[in-house]
């Protein structure tokens, strides 16, 4: 893997877990890291800590509440305003609420931060991804890689959680895999390229805030049984990482878009609703409509 020496990275949901690995992983290659986080001390610790692990004195933090949209905008301005330049964003932050609820803007929380903020984000950051071309969009999903996506309750206006893994942690992935295709489909080739890397299961610092209403209902019975053996199972998060760091880092994607990274880093085959044209036009449109309008450039119409 090359180094990345003179790289702007920016990993959403870099404080802790999964994202904080990555970011770690670039530094170490050389990479100039920015992690944003939703506390402002956290974060700092954070960039602090990978500084001093890394040897690599080029870790910043910026602070930001992803499911607010006021928050997204304002963090890509000062991403623009502080760095100038930007080779790799990643949007790694998620969030697995314990029931529906609406954000600031009106929007489920799941759909807010796992869609729309990487939607958004990574339009507000177009001008500056391309004036640093060639760059690489990175969108982290998760959950389980299979199932339907509804376009009736994209934001769980029907049903929060399933029976089995049809929950909407769930679904929200996948239409951020849906939504990644289209805007991997929608930038021009040679510029900015739009991948997707599947991490698998990991203890993270969201997991263990994941209320049981986040579960699938015949899974709630064996909650407290999962929440002991996570650490032991799932308590690894380099090898979680490798994915991101790999689309991120990799002189293999270079020029590579509408990739799809598998748990065991294959390029693989996306689920099959994420290709379904109806279920895409109905992410997008979403994406679009509850962000005020705001459309990739692309967009016909």
């Amino acid at each position: 893997m090359t180094q990345m020496d003179g790289r702007t990275v920016l990993v959403t949901g870099g404080t802790g877990g999964i994202g904080k690995e990555t970011a770690r992983g670039l530094a170490r290659l050389g990479a100039r890291v920015v992690v944003v986080g939703r506390d402002a001390r956290r974060a700092a610790e954070a960039a602090e800590e990978l500084r001093h692990t890394t040897g690599n004195g080029q870790v910043h933090a910026l602070t930001a509440d992803l499911s607010r949209q006021r928050d997204v905008r304002r963090l890509a301005g000062e991403v623009a305003e502080r760095h100038g330049e930007l080779h790799v964003l990643l949007n790694n932050a998620g969030a697995n609420p314990p029931s529906r609820i609406l954000t600031e803007d009106g929007v489920e929380t799941a759909f807010a931060v796992n869609v729309l903020a990487p939607y958004l984000l990574t339009t507000l950051l177009l001008p500056i991804l391309r004036h640093s071309a060639p760059a690489r969009v990175v969108n982290i999903t998760g959950g389980v890689p299979r199932g339907r996506i509804d376009p009736a309750n994209l934001q769980a206006e029907r049903s929060f959680a399933g029976w089995l893994t049809d929950t909407q942690y769930n679904r929200s992935k996948l239409a951020l895999m849906a939504m990644s295709r289209t805007f991997a489909e929608l930038e021009p080739p040679g510029g900015v390229t739009v991948n997707v890397g599947y991490p698998g299961h990991a203890y993270t610092p969201m997991n263990k805030a994941s209320g049981i209403g986040s579960y699938p209902v015949l899974a709630r019975p064996i909650v407290p049984l999962l929440r002991v053996l996570m650490p032991r199972v799932w308590g690894d998060l380099e090898k979680p990482a490798r994915n991101g760091i790999r689309l991120a880092a990799d002189p293999t994607f270079e020029g590579l878009t509408g990739t799809y990274l598998d748990i065991k880093g294959r390029t693989a085959g996306w689920p099959a609703t994420t290709a379904d044209p109806d279920v895409r036009a109905a992410v997008w449109e979403a994406c679009e409509k509850l962000t005020s309008g705001d459309r990739h450039p692309g967009t016909p119409g």
